[in-house]
């Protein structure tokens, strides 16, 4: 190891205030877009401690230089990985490098937290799940959106049957851009709903059809996704990059009662309706009798908390009591087989591609 970050990392143990041995000491791979929200909250954290941080851009290591000046930076990721006083590495970089990165922490004995998605197929992603079990370390997948007060309130209203049985979820998440270079916009924008699926509804999904154009750069810039659920249950996602205002709302549509999350929204970013169609059945299909209900509109006041510094302290609180978070590595997983399936029906220009 780098003899300078190795002095560093000496030293920041020894002026840590708390002498815990339970603090979790961190190295943080990546300092581009979403790292540096990654490392504020870890270095906020009380039971964590960010030791160094690695970029190979020198542009991000002035700034890392700048913000943090007590904490060592490195431009090669193995002087953290190899590190015996790092316990856990946060993977904040492009897809296309996530397996090799984890996979090189896990076996010198660290915990990963890693950016969605978790890996680019579902090979990567299962070999990185047994090496963690054969070591006994921790992966948590970064599917931020799971630990808004938004998805906490909606989990818990489909737990109480407050929506009654479930018949959809229908998402629209478009901007204009950020254009990505490596993936297309189904792996960019629709981990968050899918990881949100995942985490909402109990079936496990069947089914999966894709239809999107490529205009600018080569990779669709425009995709709708299908998920195909037993029951009868059924979501829909559509992402862009191409549109000219952003929009973040989802639909969620269940027998009792209906609900609208518009994340864009600063306060009333839930509305729960009591709306609904009834249906009383006399002998033959043209004899149904269909009742409208409408009843009143309610919005829940929801946590107002950082989604990513729940999130974290999750994480930080599964090491330190050994326990499996629900954003692992197989909810990774199973995210990355939609995401599979997806691809896999895209180039086919609509096919049904089963799960």
């Amino acid at each position: 190891m780098n003899p300078v970050l190795e002095a560093s990392i000496a030293a920041r143990k020894r002026e840590s205030s708390h002498g815990d041995k339970n603090m979790v000491r961190f190295g943080v791979i990546g300092y581009g877009y979403w790292g540096p929200n990654v490392v504020r909250n870890l270095d906020q954290l009380d039971g964590s401690e960010v030791v160094a941080i690695c970029d190979k851009s020198p542009a991000a290591r002035k700034r890392i230089q700048k913000a943090y000046p007590r904490v060592r930076i490195a431009a090669e990721c193995t002087e953290l990985i190899s590190s015996p006083d790092i316990d856990a590495i946060a993977v904040v970089t492009p897809v296309w490098t996530h397996y090799e990165l984890a996979k090189a922490a896990l076996e010198n004995g660290k915990h990963v937290f890693i950016e969605k998605p978790i890996t680019s197929n579902t090979a990567q992603a299962e070999e990185l799940i047994n090496l963690a079990e054969q070591k006994n370390l921790k992966i948590m997948v970064d599917h931020t959106f799971l630990f808004t007060g938004a998805v906490r309130k909606i989990s818990q209203l489909l737990d109480e049957g407050a929506l009654g049985k479930l018949y959809y979820y229908d998402s629209t998440r478009v901007n204009l851009g950020l254009f990505q270079h490596d993936v297309n916009v189904i792996w960019d924008l629709a981990p968050h709903d899918l990881s949100i699926i995942d985490h909402l509804i109990e079936e496990t999904p069947e089914a999966v059809v894709a239809t999107g154009q490529t205009h600018l750069n080569g990779h669709e810039d425009i995709a709708f996704l299908t998920v195909y659920f037993p029951n009868k249950i059924i979501a829909h996602i559509n992402v862009n990059w191409l549109s000219p205002v952003k929009v973040r709302t989802t639909l969620i549509g269940g027998e009792k009662k209906m609900l609208v999350w518009n994340d864009m929204e600063p306060d009333e970013k839930i509305k729960i309706y009591d709306k609904g169609v009834d249906i009383t059945s006399r002998q033959g299909l043209y004899n149904l009798l269909v009742n409208y209900r409408s009843g009143d509109m309610w919005s829940p006041q929801l946590e107002q908390v950082e989604a990513l510094k729940q999130e974290l302290t999750y994480f930080v609180d599964c090491i330190s009591n050994n326990q499996n978070p629900t954003n692992d590595g197989a909810a990774g997983l199973r995210v990355v087989k939609m995401l599979e399936a997806a691809t896999e029906s895209l180039k086919k220009r609509g096919a049904l591609v089963y799960l």
